[in-house]
């Protein structure tokens, strides 16, 4: 029986995750506000993004699902999403009013847009340490609002070759995912992936067009029971 090329790629990512699980987990500081702290989780991350990318959105959902119940974080009642993630999205614009980051709802799903020139200097994939107390804030929105799943994509714009491109959204989203981990949050929660240039917000023919598709974007997913 032949196997499935995207089930053999979904199974080598797997592996990598765990080969770099075991590998980065050593040398992190204490230090919640040092963006070392992230470094060592990205590539972490980049597997975890990896399979996410193979993955519909349902099935990667679905798993996260299972870990938090598994961990014991409950789901959500039918008609109890709406209200709860009113709240959160009340929360989190209050928490980001001036930071940069645009808070926008799609149905029971939140977003926060991160544009990059808030959170990283060009062509960097550090976190800017200007932009940790806005990190902060969501982190702590999030850890009251823990009946989520995170899914954190990073995005660019079309300037340069496909694999620099996918390199850097797979590591910003990592730094973001990272971090905000680091606050404390259950990794157990999240979703990392990058998506290189492949999915443009505005025109890449215009400086303003770039800059917005150079991007981090954070979903807030209502876990529901």
């Amino acid at each position: 029986m032949r196997t499935s090329p995207r089930i053999l790629l979904a199974s080598l990512a797997a592996g990598a995750v765990m080969l770099t699980s075991c590998a980065s987990y050593t040398g992190q500081t204490s230090d919640p506000n040092d963006p070392n702290r992230t470094r060592t989780g990205a590539l972490v991350g980049a597997g975890i993004g990896a399979v996410a990318g193979l993955l519909s959105g349902s099935d990667a959902t679905e798993r996260r699902q299972r870990a938090l119940v598994g961990a014991g974080v409950g789901g959500l009642a039918g008609g109890a999403v709406g209200a709860y993630q009113d709240r959160q999205e009340a929360e989190l614009r209050r928490q980001t009013a001036g930071t940069g980051i645009v808070v926008d709802r799609e149905g029971d799903v939140i977003k926060l847009n991160l544009p990059d020139g808030v959170t990283f200097d060009f062509n960097k994939t550090e976190l800017k340490p200007q932009f940790y107390p806005a990190l902060n804030n969501v982190a702590r929105t999030l850890a009251d609002y823990n009946q989520t799943i995170v899914e954190v994509a990073g995005h660019t714009d079309n300037v340069g070759g496909d694999a620099v491109n996918q390199r850097i959204s797979e590591q910003r989203a990592s730094s973001v995912a990272n971090y905000l981990i680091g606050q404390g949050l259950m990794r157990e929660r999240f979703e990392i992936v990058g998506f290189g240039k492949s999915m443009p917000i505005a025109d890449n023919a215009t400086e303003q067009g770039r800059a917005l598709n150079r991007r981090v974007e954070i979903r807030v997913v209502p876990l529901q029971g």
